[in-house]
This record gives structure tokens, sequence and C-alpha cells, in this order.
């Protein structure tokens, strides 16, 4: 896939890493367009859910992309809004419940098949910092930039913890982490583009990091990359 004349940083790692906080203030940086590939994902996922799909249904989900229209929306608020059918389903898909449904939604190969030309069209019209967990890899393999952000599950639990508390919403850390690491293994496990840094993306371990050291440390990176 040619590249053109615009830059693509793909930002990838496992649920927690802090990949949308991060990619988004680094594209501010930068003047890119920020991307979040998990939200587009998330998005097809409620759409599942409210078709009553459950996520292993291959042929239930194949049949219904048909009638999944999406479009991103990237407001003065600085969040990318997704727009599903008409609707702004930006909140919606931003539950834990959504977050384990659409895992279990994206590992099947005709939605990533259906949404790899919407992903990369961006790419191929402006400046991106794309995050998700196969940007660097199945998405983007010839992206300029390529970061593989991680850090303990402990550590990233903690930070989803803190997020969903501070939105008012009810967590247990225990229960948080538990979901982590489920959704580690089932990203990582699955047959159609598992969670796994590309051969030239840069890690970065976050672990112990504030959020400003480590938006120092990507911009750094991709400085340096891009010379």
């Amino acid at each position: 896939m040619n590249m053109g004349k615009y830059v693509s940083v793909a930002i990838d790692g496992p649920a927690g890493a802090g990949k949308s906080t991060m990619a988004k203030r680094v594209a501010k940086e930068l003047g890119y367009l920020y991307v979040d590939t998990g939200a587009i994902y998330r998005t097809v996922g409620y759409h599942m859910w409210l078709m009553g799909i459950g996520p292993r249904d291959a042929d239930g989900i194949r049949r219904c992309l048909d009638d999944v229209n999406i479009e991103i929306q990237h407001l003065e608020d600085g969040v990318q809004h997704m727009i599903l059918n008409g609707k702004d389903v930006t909140g919606e898909i931003r539950t834990p419940e959504m977050s384990k449904y659409a895992s279990g939604v994206s590992a099947q190969k005709c939605v990533r098949d259906f949404l790899l030309d919407m992903q990369r069209a961006f790419a191929r019209k402006n400046n991106v910092v794309m995050d998700g967990r196969d940007s660097g890899t199945a998405v983007l393999p010839k992206a300029q930039v390529k970061i593989f952000l991680t850090a303990s599950p402990e550590e990233r639990a903690k930070r989803r913890f803190e997020e969903l508390t501070e939105k008012g919403e009810k967590a247990s850390y225990e229960k948080v982490l538990q979901d982590m690491k489920q959704r580690d293994k089932q990203d990582s496990e699955r047959a159609i583009a598992p969670l796994k840094p590309a051969p030239d993306a840069v890690k970065l371990d976050t672990s112990g990091n504030t959020i400003e050291q480590s938006i120092s440390e990507i911009l750094a990176i991709v400085r340096r990359k891009l010379g």
C-alpha cells in the first residue's frame, strides 16, 4: 500500500495501555488527524448487540454488516464521535461490557475485512495517528512510525478503574483486572490479526510513567523516526 505524501503513526498495544489518551494528545501536538480504530470496532459490536447477534455468530454478523453505516466526526471537543446509522453512539460504546463484546466481534474476519478499507482511507488522505491493536501490523503495515505501548496488567487495570470511577461508574478493581487479563488472552490468541508488536515497532513500557512522560517519549520516537 502506497502511503503517498502523508505520514502515518501507528500506536498499538493491549487494553488499558493508554493508547487513546496518548495518541489523541500526540496527534494534537503534531497537527495530525487522530483515528481510534478500537472505537470503530466497538461501533460494529454495538450494532450486533442491538440486533441480538452473539459475538461468535459469524454468519449472523456477516449478514448484518450490510446494515452498518459508520461515519466518524472530529468535533471541536477533540473527541472522535462515532455515528452509527445516523445516531451518535460515542458514549454507548465505552462501557466495559461493550469492550468485551466488541473484542469477540472484532475477531471475525468478515468484520476486519469490512473495516480495513475505511481505516486505510484515512491514512491515504491525511497525516494520521492511528491507535488500535493491529494498526502497525494489519491496517498500516507501511506506516512510517510504529509504536507498541504496554504496561503491566495491574497498572493498566488501575488506570481503567480510576477512569471508570472518575466517570461516576461503579467498578471493582479486581473485576477490572480480571476483565483486562481475559481481554489480553482473547486479543493475543485470536486467529485473525492477533495482538502482537510489528517487527519494526518501537516498544514502550509506560508502567510507572505519568501521561506527560509517556507523551514526551512518544513524540521523541516520532521525531527521531521522521528525521
